[in-house]
């Protein structure tokens, strides 16, 4: 059903179950059980459910109170999830809706989005109850199971994943984003209603990313073609942050239940790669609880600097960017990347968008390009940047994520060319912050030029705002040329 990497938190405990262990037989049993989940409760709990032979589904619905909270407290907010019978592990987990909805049912031929259809096995299944925010009350919660009783549902179809590339697309600059959400987890859209929003906004590629659940990559039969490729994702959604899993093998689960003060992280990066995927941490200033990232960037593929309209947030993610461009000290930098994080109306799918250099539009060439910082970050596509590096009278040059090798005071030319963003003002920044702004013609269409040499600069990347002002919002960004000795 899935594979799945991950090391599970030391907070976690169990409750008082759920016993059906004399309702076998024809029609239903429903159980419920109350509890309390005091300030300072586990990350995750769980609820057993013991489930007897003869079930062909399993309802779950919940709710808990939301009492009123002292000025500066946080309410309540109780997530929940499923693992069947082989435990609560990766081979167990059956689903993931964190608060999206009160209700859920699994069965052998389908279930609800955010859940994995399969046979209602008897054993002891688990509730996962993830409180999120706990107000000095505490959380007073009803779960209800009810088991239907009746012979075995056929099967759901196998699911249909989509393609690794689409034929006949060579090398080009692709436009896509790679943070978006649907129905099969907090967002509104379906599916179809998002690569119709991503054809609509000039997309070439996408991926889908719900919170801790890989149940909409068999969502998208029929939605790719030869103008859009759909990549699977998940958004690893801790308590002490959330990254982006990029093109990973369909059906991955990545675990979710830990935190930065353990040891999971690294093992869960391994995991995204090991299922051919890259890292990416996910609006690391984001100022929702649990949402920055408290990781470190040690052990990342790329950041993603820019979530959804150009906010102070994205304006602190660049500024940490920026001092990581060489921070690592062996040559290693993490691209930045931009995503809409575009979970309903009016929500814009496309704004931002990371477009990249890929020797074809196919799952493993666009991480390829990602994972260099063969890219830049656009607010739309008629937003187009293209940032070079010359050097010397032979004309040696690089371009975006590339590397520019030359003697240490050969002149350098840095070339940048702009379309779509009339009026705005171009920067071009080194290592020692912004060395020249310009104002962009009224055409949206512009040529900046600068000249430096290698020992002078470590490295060169393009802002282009709008409007005159140096805090404006963000039209487009490149990733970095490096310039080095050589």
């Amino acid at each position: 059903m899935t594979s799945g990497h991950g090391v599970l938190s030391h907070r976690t405990a169990s409750l008082t179950g759920v016993n059906f262990a004399h309702a076998a037989g024809s029609g239903g049993a429903t159980r419920t059980v109350r509890g309390h989940l005091p300030p300072g409760a586990p990350d995750f709990v769980y609820v057993p459910v013991e489930v007897p032979a003869g079930v062909r589904r399993l309802t779950v619905a919940y709710r808990y109170d939301r009492p009123e909270v002292p000025p500066g407290a946080y309410g309540n907010g109780l997530d929940i999830g499923l693992f069947d019978e082989r435990g609560t592990g990766a081979e167990g987990f059956r689903g993931w809706s964190g608060g999206a909805r009160d209700t859920f049912t699994v069965g052998a031929s389908g279930a609800t989005p955010g859940y994995l259809p399969g046979p209602v096995n008897p054993g002891t299944w688990h509730v996962a109850l993830g409180p999120y925010t706990v107000s000095p009350q505490g959380i007073a919660y009803e779960l209800t199971v009810t088991l239907e009783h009746g012979p075995p549902e056929p099967a759901a179809p196998p699911p249909v994943h989509p393609p690794e590339r689409v034929a006949g697309r060579g090398r080009a600059w692709y436009r896509g984003d790679c943070h978006l959400h649907t129905v099969h987890s907090d967002g509104r859209r379906t599916p179809a209603g998002i690569a119709a929003a991503a054809r609509a906004a000039g997309l070439d590629f996408l991926t889908t990313t719900e919170h801790n659940t890989p149940s909409a990559h068999g969502a998208w039969e029929g939605l790719w073609g030869d103008d859009l490729l759909v990549m699977c994702g998940v958004e690893v959604t801790t308590r002490t942050g959330h990254c982006l899993a990029l093109g990973v093998e369909p059906g991955t689960f990545i675990d979710f239940r830990h935190r930065a003060r353990e040891t999971a992280y690294a093992p869960t990066a391994r995991g995204i790669r090991a299922a051919g995927g890259i890292v990416v941490p996910s609006h690391p200033h984001a100022e929702c609880v649990g949402c920055a990232w408290r990781f470190g960037f040690a052990d990342v593929d790329a950041v993603e600097v820019w979530n959804g309209p150009w906010t102070p947030d994205d304006e602190a993610a660049l500024a940490t960017w920026s001092g990581l461009l060489h921070a690592r000290g062996d040559g290693r930098w993490p691209p930045a990347m931009g995503n809409s994080d575009s979970h309903r109306e009016p929500q814009a799918v496309g704004l931002p968008q990371t477009v990249v250099l890929a020797d074809e539009l196919g799952r493993r060439a666009i991480l390829a390009g990602l994972a260099a910082g063969r890219s830049y970050l656009a607010e739309s596509s008629a937003v187009t940047l293209a940032l070079t590096a010359t050097a010397g009278r032979d004309g040696q040059s690089a371009g975006i994520g590339e590397r520019l090798a030359a003697p240490p005071d050969a002149p350098v030319t840095v070339t940048l060319d702009v379309r779509g963003v009339p009026g705005g003002t171009a920067r071009l920044v080194t290592d020692q912050g912004v060395i020249l702004g310009a104002r962009l013609p009224t055409s949206g269409s512009g040529t900046v030029m600068w000249h430096t040499t290698v020992s002078a600069s470590a490295h060169v990347r393009a802002e282009v705002r709008h409007g005159g002002e140096p805090t404006g919002a963000m039209a487009g960004m490149t990733n970095p040329v490096f310039l080095e000795a050589g």
